[in-house]
């Protein structure tokens, strides 16, 4: 067997020495290099930036960005967009302009942070609330992922004339209608609004005032009076 060199106890503590300096230079290394890539990294996120930080990136943005802050962990950071991802609005301040969170989680996009432009796959719009189910009385638009009111009409008015052909005499049959007019409605509901027009088949007038059957008639009954005062006056004479 080999005998193992015998290491002096002054030895010893060179080569610990010598172990530590080892490791004391790569972590020095590993934190140069970790550095560099935070450097680096906060560079992109302070584009634009008026105030960043290492810790927290844009605190502040240039004029007409907005700062949009996002969290990871329990750390956030901050950027500056020219408009605001989905999910957010841009409101503009006095001293800064930020992105807002819409308040509800199936909103894509929205105006105010109570008010949705635009629901987010599966939901739909409806006077700025999201829904799974359009609320009764309101119709699915799949097209659009909206719920479009139905449309609205008032009371029906009253019967027309009883007409045929546009007389309203000389005919035993005719046609009365009546419409009721629509209150409220758009492009696209106007295709869903009821039946604005109705008929009914109407008895008429079959001999119009002075027709010749008219004619006819009064001059037998002109004639009867004529028979009838001649009968008179011969009663009298006698």
């Amino acid at each position: 067997m080999l005998a193992l060199p015998q290491i002096i106890p002054g030895q010893m503590q060179w080569i610990l020495f010598l172990l530590l300096l080892f490791v004391n230079s790569m972590e020095m290394l590993t934190q140069g290099r970790r550095k560099k890539r935070v450097s680096v990294a906060l560079f992109e996120n302070c584009t634009g930036c008026v105030m960043c930080s290492e810790d927290n990136g844009c605190t502040a943005c240039q004029q007409r960005l907005f700062l949009f802050i996002w969290r990871d962990g329990i750390r956030q950071y901050g950027t500056c967009v020219h408009a605001c991802p989905p999910g957010y609005f841009g409101k503009r301040g006095q001293e800064l302009n930020r992105c807002i969170k819409c308040r509800s989680p199936s909103c894509e996009s929205c105006f105010s942070q109570d008010f949705c432009m635009k629901c987010k796959e599966h939901f739909f719009l409806h006077k700025g609330k999201c829904f799974s189910v359009c609320p009764p009385e309101t119709l699915t638009q799949s097209s659009t992922r909206e719920c479009q009111e139905k449309c609205e009409t008032a009371p029906w008015g009253n019967w027309s004339l009883c007409t045929n052909q546009g007389r309203t005499c000389g005919f035993k049959w005719g046609t009365a209608t009546r419409v009721r007019e629509v209150i409220r409605s758009s492009k696209e509901e106007s295709a869903m609004c009821p039946t604005l027009s109705e008929s009914r088949k109407c008895r008429m007038k079959k001999h119009c005032p002075g027709g010749k059957k008219e004619k006819k008639r009064k001059g037998k009954q002109e004639k009867k009076e004529k028979k009838r005062k001649r009968k008179m006056d011969s009663l009298m004479v006698t």
